[in-house]
C-alpha cells in the first residue's frame, strides 16, 4: 500500500488588527515546521524607516523609494518573530502606537503595495509557508492552499492589544486603542488599494468566542487536509 504523500502548501490568514492573527500565525507555523511570513511588519518597517529619516507619511515617492529598497529578514525565535531591518533588531519599535498608526497610513499607498509585492511573493516561495497580514489571500498570494480570516469583536481586540502593549512595557489606554482601532479598520476596509476584504474562498474563524489552541487546531487539521490533497496532486 502506497503510503500518503503530503506536499507543504502556502497558508493565508487575514483580518483586522487584534484578532489574533500574530499569536495564531506562529502557532500555527511552529506546528506545521512552516517559515513566517508577516506582511503586516513590512508595511510597519516602511513606516519606521520613513520616521526616522523624517519622512511625512504623505510623501509618496519617497516611501515607494523606501519599500523598494527595503532589506528585511525575520526569524521566528520560540513565540517570538523577529524582524531585521538592515541586520538591526525592530521587532519592538515596530510595534508602538506611533508606528502602527503610520503602518496603516503607509500601506493603503498603492505605489507602496506594488513595491512590496514581488517581495512579499518572494519570501513565500513555493510552499511552506504561513502568511498573515490583511491582504494575502485576496491580493498577495489570491493562490494559496489555504485561506483564512481571523476576527474578533472590536472590543475583544481593543483588550488584547492593550495587554500586548503593556506586557512590552508600552502604556496604553482602552479608549484611546479601541477608538484608534476602529478608524484603522475603516481605513483598511474603505481604501481603494486592496482593501481588508474575506477572500471568497476564505475560512471565517471568529477567535473572540474561541480559545487559541481551538482556533490553531481547527487550522492544523485543515492544513492538513490541504497538504494530502496537493501530495495526491503531485508536483506543480
Amino acid at each position: 500500500m502506497q503510503a500518503e504523500r503530503r506536499r507543504p502548501i502556502v497558508v493565508a490568514i487575514d483580518g483586522p488588527a487584534g484578532a489574533g492573527k500574530s499569536t495564531v500565525s506562529k502557532r500555527l507555523t511552529a506546528l506545521l515546521g512552516y517559515r513566517l511570513l508577516d506582511t503586516g511588519a513590512l508595511y510597519r518597517s516602511v513606516a519606521l524607516r520613513a520616521k526616522r529619516a523624517g519622512r511625512s507619511y504623505t510623501e509618496v515617492d519617497a516611501l515607494a523609494a523606501i519599500a523598494a529598497g527595503l532589506d528585511i529578514e525575520f526569524q521566528l525565535d520560540g513565540m517570538t518573530n523577529r524582524v531585521f531591518l538592515a541586520g538591526e533588531d525592530v521587532s519592538s519599535a515596530i510595534r508602538t502606537p506611533e508606528v502602527s498608526e503610520g503602518s496603516s497610513i503607509v500601506s493603503a499607498i498603492p505605489e507602496v503595495r506594488a513595491a512590496l509585492l514581488a517581495l512579499q511573493r518572494q519570501l513565500a516561495g513555493k510552499g511552506g509557508v504561513v502568511a498573515e497580514g490583511r491582504d494575502v489571500g485576496t491580493v498577495v498570494l489570491p493562490d494559496a492552499q489555504a485561506k483564512f480570516f481571523l476576527t474578533a469583536s472590536d472590543e475583544v481586540r481593543a483588550r488584547r492589544r492593550v495587554e500586548e502593549l503593556r506586557a512590552a512595557g508600552i502604556a496604553a489606554s482602552y479608549d484611546e486603542t479601541l477608538a484608534e482601532m476602529r478608524r484603522r479598520d475603516d481605513r483598511d476596509s474603505n481604501r481603494q488599494a486592496a482593501p481588508l476584504v474575506r477572500a471568497p474562498d476564505a475560512i471565517a474563524v471568529d477567535s473572540s468566542v474561541l480559545t487559541i489552541d481551538e482556533v490553531v487546531d481547527s487550522m492544523v487539521a485543515i492544513v492538513r487536509e490541504r497538504e494530502l490533497a496537493a501530495g495526491a496532486a503531485g508536483p506543480d
